[in-house]
């Protein structure tokens, strides 16, 4: 592990237990086991952590759509599969998502939102062009946008259950049912 990752592992760690607001640089070093100095060649404030704590979300929810969709399953379940799979992410991260929104709304750092998210979105887009070539989905939209309409609503989705109704589990089936009807109306000849 880098000692970015280790700074970035340590701040979650800290956040989680006191709160982003009362955490201190020290906290922050402290639990990663590194000199303040090391920080600051990384990070200027606790508050720059916010989209390196994004990023890491990202890569986990990439890795966990890549991980369950089955790229011989037909289009229709593999969008099932990256529903579930963000939902996954979402149940499984919840704390981390909510210090991880609070700091980036906290923050000039929210403009960076976009930025960050680029890879998932990119991956999106990509699947969608994949679908549309195969002419199972309407040729008239245009991927890079739908993708970021696409993740928004399935995020927001999941994070209505699992950020503030947690372990409501028949629930958030019930929300996976419904953002697939939406989409798949919304993608369909």
């Amino acid at each position: 592990m880098s000692k970015k990752e280790m700074i970035v592992a340590a701040a979650i760690e800290v956040f989680k237990e006191k709160g982003v607001h009362k955490v201190t640089i020290s906290d922050i070093v402290k639990r990663a086991g590194i000199a303040q100095g090391t920080f600051y060649l990384y990070f200027s404030s606790k508050w720059t952590l916010m989209p390196a704590i994004a990023e890491e979300m990202v890569e986990k929810t990439l890795a966990m759509v890549n991980e369950e969709v089955e790229q011989q399953a037909d289009y229709e379940q593999q969008l099932q599969q990256i529903i579930h799979a963000i939902f996954d992410v979402s149940r499984k991260y919840h704390d981390i998502q909510a210090l991880m929104y609070a700091g980036l709304a906290s923050t000039e750092h929210l403009k960076e939102w976009e930025t960050v998210y680029a890879p998932l979105y990119d991956w999106l887009s990509e699947w969608i062009t994949a679908v549309q070539t195969k002419g199972s989905i309407r040729e008239d939209i245009k991927p890079e946008a739908i993708s970021k309409l696409i993740i928004g609503l399935i995020e927001s989705a999941a994070e209505q259950i699992y950020l503030y109704d947690t372990d409501k589990e028949a629930q958030a089936i019930t929300q996976q049912e419904q953002v697939y009807e939406f989409i798949m109306h919304a993608l369909k000849k």
